[in-house]
């Protein structure tokens, strides 16, 4: 039995049914369940509960925790929804953390969906003089609601799977734009580290050491080189 508490975190819980022909003992690990429909049923003689066995509150109890599974999975349906967004508008930020803790989530869901696949599988094939023929048709269709949560949860597996992906992609993203940056500030400054290495060596003789204003003529060179690397940039559309 699967169910989120008031912090939005997923329970597992175990469910014990005892079937005899007249009685039906359910035993639960904790307080709370999903069971206030069949209860509800039961004390206002709603549907079948009350005018059939054992075995059809057997199904009854069953199909609780099954229908319950499809609220778990649009709640994961939403949290999926909200996190493609996220990952799609905010290209800037991690979700990795996000991810792990939604796709924990949906692991646990298909752990618990499959072994109850298995023993709804034999409550409908294996003969059995506890479960009527008539309720046999109403587990037929508890069979089909599992298989049906199984398929939608490895729709979501694979989907989480292409958040991760596209989670990686904005990240590589990323790092690309920064190494952009760094290539293009690099770029900038290797003629200008150039000519700063040329005039800046102790030899006596350099010709342009003796011309007037050749400070000012070096700093001029220096920023010509900037601006005319701006703007080849700019036209290569790399900035």
């Amino acid at each position: 039995m699967l169910y989120y508490d008031d912090q939005n975190q997923l329970n597992v819980e175990h469910i014990s049914l005892i079937l005899g022909k007249t009685y039906l003992i359910c035993l639960q690990e904790y307080d709370g369940d999903v069971f206030d429909g069949v209860r509800e049923r039961i004390r206002h003689a709603k549907g079948r509960v009350r005018s059939n066995g054992a075995d059809y509150l057997t199904y009854a109890i069953m199909d609780a925790v099954i229908d319950h599974y499809f609220i778990i999975i649009e709640q994961l349906s939403n949290k999926i929804e909200e996190l493609e967004d996220k990952i799609y508008t905010d290209t800037s930020k991690n979700y990795s953390q996000e991810i792990q803790s939604l796709k924990k989530e949906v692991i646990q869901v298909r752990r618990s969906i499959f072994p109850l696949r298995e023993v709804v599988n034999k409550l409908e094939k294996v003969d059995n003089h506890l479960i009527l023929k008539k309720t046999q048709i109403f587990v037929r269709d508890l069979y089909d609601h599992t298989i049906q949560v199984i398929e939608t949860v490895e729709v979501y597996r694979d989907t989480i799977t292409g958040l991760m992906d596209m989670n990686s992609t904005n990240i590589a993203n990323r790092m690309n734009e920064v190494m952009k940056v760094l290539t293009i500030i690099a770029t900038i400054f290797i003629p200008m580290t150039f000519l700063a290495g040329i005039y800046g060596m102790n030899f006596e003789h350099i010709p342009e050491l003796a011309i007037k204003g050749g400070y000012y003529y070096f700093w001029a060179a220096m920023i010509v080189i900037f601006v005319a690397s701006l703007i080849y940039f700019k036209r290569k559309k790399w900035l």
